[in-house]
């Protein structure tokens, strides 16, 4: 069974080319969100879409940027639903997993949203390291000065709670408990 889905970004724009297509390749239901973003993570229809879809079935749409504008998001949808049994194929792409060079054209982007992910973590480790060599603390700011702690730790020695404490901080009683596991 062949399932369709198309998305307009806006209300004004027509989703009628994308549904002629759809029809015309055998697509049968077609499911269409109007005026929804593909970056947004609620798309009604592409829920009812996914969920309609059954082992040996094929998610087809008529451009792949229809389906979701991040490529790890699509890789990892496209990953989802190979698991599940269901193919996929793209009209105006040649992504067609149904076919031998549309899964190889598939295992490509995937390589490259691999390598991408790669490259960004590479990135991401290399500015800590510099942040951390110019006696910088990279995230977030702690919750609680090292003073905090030590007064914490008082106080509770003293017999007050943990919840106790981290009610007069204004912090969670986990967050205390953290921060005092750092600061020992």
């Amino acid at each position: 069974m062949k399932i369709g889905y198309a998305r307009v970004s806006t209300d004004e724009q027509d989703p009628e080319l994308q549904v002629r297509a759809l029809k015309a390749e055998g697509c049968d239901p077609v499911f269409v969100d109007i005026g929804v973003s593909g970056t947004r993570k609620i798309r009604p229809e592409l829920t009812n879409a996914l969920n309609t879809l059954n082992e040996g079935d094929v998610l087809v749409v008529w451009k792949i940027d229809r389906l979701g504008r991040s490529l790890s998001h699509l890789i990892g949808l496209l990953n989802e639903l190979g698991q599940r049994g269901v193919q996929f194929k793209s009209l105006q792409d040649p992504i067609d997993t149904t076919t031998p060079s549309g899964m190889m054209h598939f295992q490509l982007l995937a390589v490259f949203a691999e390598f991408e992910r790669n490259l960004i973590s590479e990135r991401t480790k290399a500015g800590l390291q510099v942040a951390r060599s110019r006696g910088r603390r990279p995230g977030r700011p702690r919750s609680l000065t090292a003073d905090q702690c030590f007064d914490a730790l008082l106080f509770m020695h003293q017999g007050r709670s943990l919840q106790d404490v981290a009610r007069q901080y204004g912090v969670a009683p986990r967050t205390l408990a953290r921060a005092l596991d750092w600061s020992t």
